[in-house]
Parts: C-alpha cells; structure tokens; sequence
C-alpha cells in the first residue's frame, strides 16, 4: 500500500488543540489598565513568567496579553517533549559554553523538576510522564558518535548506551543500529494541557489575562512602559516579552531570530496487537541522530505522533497561516514512518499540522533588556521551548529585578548569539546549509567546508 494513502483522512489541524477540555478564550482588553508587570505572549513563555512573578510577589499585579488564544501557537503544536537540557544537548553545550556546563546541567535537571513539582501543585491534567528520550543511530556513523557522547553524557546525568539488539528491545524498529538512553531527563506532556493548566494556574493566583489582544506598540513613560494593543492600552511598571517566534516589540532583536516550521503527524490508537509488535513498553520519546531528524511518541491513547524531518524557512522571515500545512512535507514524513515502522502497514493518520519555531544561530535561547531595564525578553529557544521557557522566565524575572543571581551571572545570559544576516544573505545561506546537512546525512555525517566554516563562526541553522 502506499503510505501516503494512510494520510487520506488527516485533518489539517493539530491535534492537541482538539481536546474536548480547550477553555473558552477571554476576552480582549478594552480601555486602559494599570499593572506592575505586563507580559506579553500566552505561550508557555509568557504563562510560566506571570505564574512565577506571583509566586515571588503574590502582591504584585499582573497582566498577561495574548494576540490569539493561549497555546494557539508553538505552545499548542509541539510534539509534547519537556527536555532538561537547556543547551539544545550537551554537544551544543559543550561547544559553545564548555566552562558552565556542569551548572547548566544542574540548572536543567532543577528546571524539570520544578515543571513537574508544579504540574503537581496545580493539579495540572497534561498526561505527565517521566519517561526519558531515547536517541536512536539509523547509520553506522552515528553509532559511533552516540558511543562518544554517552561518555560525556554519564557524568552529568543517568544515561544508558544501547546496542542495535538493545535498543530494538525498547523500540522494534529494523532501522535502529544503537541508542543512548536518557533516562530522566526528558518528560512526556500534552502539550497544550499544560499550557491551558498554566493558565487555570495563573488566574487562581490572580492574573488577569486577556485573549485575542495583540500588542501593536511600546515605549517609555515616565512611570515605566506603555503597551497599546487594538482596543487598549497597559501602563505597566515592567514588561516582559515572550512572544518568541513572533516580530518583537524590541526591534533591535529581530535580526537574531528567523522562523523556521516543523510539521508532525498523529496516527489513530494502536490496538494491541499493533503495540505488540513495536514494544515501546518504556513509553520513551524517541529522536534520530541525523542532521534532519525525526522526533516521534505515544500519546496516553496510544497514537504515535511523528514529526521533524523538514525545517522550512521563508523568505523575509515570514509568518503566515498558509505556511502552517504543507503536503509534500506530509507525504515524505508518512514514507518515513513507514520505512521506520514496517510492522505498522495499514496505520492510518488523524491529523497533519505544522507550526513556527523561533530559531537562532546557537540553537538555544538566549535573554536581553531594553528601555533601561524596564523591558526583559527570551527568545531563540529553537523547538526546545516546552522546558527551557521556565527557565527563561526565571531569567526576565531576575533581569527585571535588577540583582544577580546564579543565572544571570551565567555568559549564556549574558551574551547573545550572531544575528542572522540580512536578506537575501540570510534565505541563500539557509538554503545552502540545509542542502549540506542533507548531503552530510547520506555521506557519512562527513561535513563539507560551508557546514565547518559556519562552525567556526558559530552560525548555525537547526533542522
């Protein structure tokens, strides 16, 4: 049969967002408001920063805005993974910030822990489960390099490097030639549960949030900052920015970030039979080891949701509705699965959708003020947002605040990436980038001297 058949009855929508439990949006601000702290951006970004300032200060008065609805956007598209690192992986890590790595390790494993405490604390329903990551090798070349990672990987964490007949015990995939095994460092979520038990979170704590209130405009008072959104205005003391893939208010930053997007698919529940015959009894997320990789789960009704491979950017770092589908894209991630998962034949999936991701050229986020600190951002998490966004807002919540801290002291806080370069620069070298990453995956991983000379000037672009 030919795989793309199985993609006759996807719905063009993402499936998280389908849940019969989505909330009713709120209303849209009307008139002006006074706060002490506005954030901007109903996005995990946005949500884990209003919910924390009131854990710091339940006095504090807080206003949050959302252009659309609350995980309308990556925070309601993602493949549901809430990742320690806060580096992107440890290789990202150990090559740009080989001096803090142990603290940045150690900063992630508490991030996590303290998603999953709150999780626990607000009685958030997001199909939470700790259940690890298991990165696959699918070539020969990638063995080897997993080999080497798990020997840095065991000294910062619970870590396990497994055989081809190892890892086929966990995942029955004919594909799969090795594995290391995160095995605490990656959390299983519904994606946008998560963010709507956020939101329940933040308005029992007294946010006020409103929804389809998109910030047009910023600047300077003499009291703080003046935020106009269509029917409004926020006078706030402070602000936060978390709108991440999205222009920023802050101009001057739009140059480190270009939206790139991802598209996923979800099956229908495996019955037992079809379960059986992939194991997956661990329940662990599971990603390749190539350059364009594939990322894939179990949801808690047992459908497998299969997405990466493709990264696309636009022209003029364009986001637009129309970019969130994407047949062809589709059709090969159906091909892929099938190829992966052989035994799976006659699999149909639910639902097809894509979504923008804010990447920039270190591949992990990165934090910076504006306005003589009145204004805090986070943005560039580059697809690892479902755990690094807490740690994010802890990072504006410090800036804001004005007092170092053990984060704010750290040179990933205090220095920014490259910026991308202007266009039509910035669209060629994408382009070429991505052409030599795929050229890489089927050579060996051997990398031509464009990908070694972005290397060395710390240029990247993830796929």
């Amino acid at each position: 049969m030919d795989p793309v058949h199985a993609l006759r009855d996807a719905k063009p929508t993402p499936f998280w967002l389908e849940d019969p439990g989505r909330p009713e949006a709120n209303s849209a601000l009307t008139g002006d408001v006074r706060c002490d702290l506005l954030v901007v951006g109903g996005g995990y970004s946005g949500l884990w920063t209003a919910l924390i300032a009131k854990e710091r200060d339940p006095g504090r008065d807080v206003v949050l805005i959302e252009a659309q609805e609350t995980a309308w956007a990556a925070s309601g598209r993602n493949g549901g993974f809430c990742a320690a690192s806060l580096t992107h992986g440890l290789g990202n890590g150990l090559e740009r910030w080989p001096d803090e790595l142990a603290a940045l390790e150690q900063l992630g494993a508490r991030n996590l822990q303290s998603i999953e405490d709150a999780v626990t604390t607000y009685d958030i329903d997001c199909d939470w489960e700790r259940t690890g990551e298991l990165d696959v090798a699918t070539e020969p070349h990638q063995v080897e390099e997993l080999a080497e990672l798990y020997e840095l990987a065991k000294q910062y964490g619970d870590y396990e490097f497994l055989d081809a007949d190892a890892v086929r015990a966990q995942v029955n995939s004919p594909t799969y030639l090795g594995a290391l095994w995160d095995k605490d460092g990656v959390g299983m979520v519904h994606p946008a549960k998560l963010a709507w038990g956020l939101k329940q979170a933040c308005e029992r704590l007294g946010v006020r949030i409103y929804e389809h209130t998109k910030a047009t405009d910023i600047a300077e008072t003499a009291a703080g900052m003046a935020v106009r959104t269509p029917y409004g205005r926020v006078f706030a003391r402070q602000v936060a920015l978390g709108t991440n893939v999205f222009p920023s208010l802050v101009k001057r930053i739009r140059p480190y970030t270009v939206p790139v997007y991802d598209y996923a698919l979800m099956t229908e529940p495996l019955n037992a039979e079809q379960l059986a015959a992939i194991g997956w009894q661990n329940r662990q997320g599971v990603g390749d080891s190539a350059n364009q990789f594939h990322y894939y789960r179990l949801s808690a009704d047992n459908r497998i949701l299969w997405g990466g491979y493709d990264a696309i950017y636009h022209y003029g770092a364009k986001v637009r509705a129309e970019y969130d589908h994407r047949p062809q894209t589709y059709q090969t991630l159906a091909r892929h699965f099938f190829q992966t998962f052989p035994q799976l034949e006659g699999l149909r999936f639910t639902h097809a959708w894509g979504g923008a991701i804010d990447t920039c050229t270190r591949f992990s986020a990165f934090f910076d003020t504006a306005y003589h600190g009145k204004v805090a951002l986070a943005a560039g998490y580059t697809g690892l947002g479902v755990g690094a966004t807490r740690f994010g807002a802890e990072v504006m919540l410090d800036l804001l605040a004005g007092a170092p801290t053990e984060r704010t002291a750290l040179e990933m806080v205090r220095r920014k990436p490259l910026p991308f370069p202007p266009e039509p620069v910035r669209w060629a070298g994408i382009g070429i980038t991505k052409w030599s990453l795929d050229r890489a995956d089927r050579n060996g991983g051997r990398r031509n001297l464009w990908l070694k000379t972005m290397d060395a000037v710390g240029l990247g672009f993830d796929s």
